[in-house]
């Protein structure tokens, strides 16, 4: 167990790491991510309100349809990655535990009077990941195992009411349930009993989201990275010119940005961290590495980088206790997406 965004949380179970990693990719994994924070909106205006916060179209969202999204300063950085999901009376949004406090502040200043803001405090959230997670949940809920990718239902598991998704953030095929608290140990206790699903600590979750090439808050993206350099423009709607940090982020879009998100792939067996400097291969420095670890499913090591759009050399060299490692440029994800389109 470790301290993390201010909540104890299991690192690892006891088979380790590696093996929870292989056994989500091969069957299904268990998480317990109810640190994240979740709020809900609703008022005849949220959608268009919210837009001025994030780039994306949510006011296009149906109702049982969720958007990845971003909230953007002012100096069109990242203020944190979000998920908004349209339900029949309202919007239900999903932070990351270190940012909700200053999330959902943000999001309240900005909300007119006209919407109705409410802190789920009382409220966890599981993940279901995996090949296998279908057949579970076509076990405890046929309406949320018939759903898409980004579609999402309000619905029960025995009699529990759950908000249910079809998304995650391992590349895998999964699901994300919203639950009270009070049946979080009851419906915990159901999940796990599938012979199919263990449970994932934190350890894993991080190698599982690298191997997706997802960005994680604090390593790809934070306040000083904007979503062009974070490889995000593809959250953007169309016109999008009337959301915070949007001249800068236009800016950007139209003559380009100074950094780029890139993939690399490690040779040899020594992994590389975040905040590892790169290098050319004329020893200068031209990016740092955001996110890096050992690759349970290439058996290699990984990493994730911000570095100069201008470089086009495809080897790069990282210093690791005053030695160079030769790390190549490689397309993302590592390793395919597995979503339910």
């Amino acid at each position: 167990m470790v301290s993390f965004s201010g909540y104890t949380m299991p690192l690892q179970y006891p088979t380790g790491i590696i093996q929870e990693h292989l056994h989500c990719r091969e069957q299904a994994g268990f998480f317990d991510i109810s640190h994240m924070g979740q709020c809900f909106i609703s008022g005849p205006s949220v959608a268009n309100e919210l837009e001025k916060l994030v780039p994306s179209d949510i006011s296009g969202l149906s109702i049982g349809q969720q958007r990845y999204t971003l909230l953007t300063n002012p100096s069109g950085g990242i203020i944190d990655d979000i998920i908004i999901t349209r339900l029949a009376h309202g919007y239900l949004v999903i932070v990351n535990a270190a940012c909700k406090e200053k999330d959902f502040a943000h999001i309240e200043q900005h909300l007119s009077a006209e919407c109705e803001f409410k802190v789920l405090q009382n409220h966890a959230l599981f993940a279901l990941q995996g090949p296998m997670a279908k057949k579970v949940m076509t076990q405890l809920s046929t309406p949320s195992s018939e759903l898409s990718f980004m579609q999402a239902c309000v619905t029960h598991i025995s009699d529990i009411p759950c908000i249910i998704s079809r998304c995650g953030y391992t590349g895998e095929d999964g699901f994300e349930i919203s639950i009270e608290n009070q049946f979080a140990l009851s419906l915990a206790q159901q999940i796990l009993s599938f012979k199919q699903v263990k449970p994932v600590g934190l350890g894993a979750r991080d190698t599982l989201r690298l191997e997706a090439g997802l960005s994680l808050y604090g390593h790809e993206i934070n306040e000083t990275i904007s979503p062009v350099e974070a490889g995000l423009k593809w959250t953007f709607r169309q016109y999008a010119d009337n959301f915070i940090g949007a001249d800068i982020i236009q800016l950007q879009l139209n003559q380009g940005a100074t950094r780029k998100r890139m993939g690399l792939i490690v040779e040899g067996k020594i992994p590389i961290r975040q905040g590892t400097k790169l290098f050319d291969s004329k020893n200068n420095p031209i990016g740092i590495v955001t996110s890096g670890s050992f690759s349970p499913s290439l058996n290699k090591p990984i990493a994730l980088a911000l570095i100069n759009s201008d470089n086009n050399e495809q080897t790069l060299f990282a210093k690791v206790r005053n030695h160079l490692l030769s790390v190549n440029k490689t397309q993302l994800p590592f390793t395919p997406h597995r979503y339910q389109r």
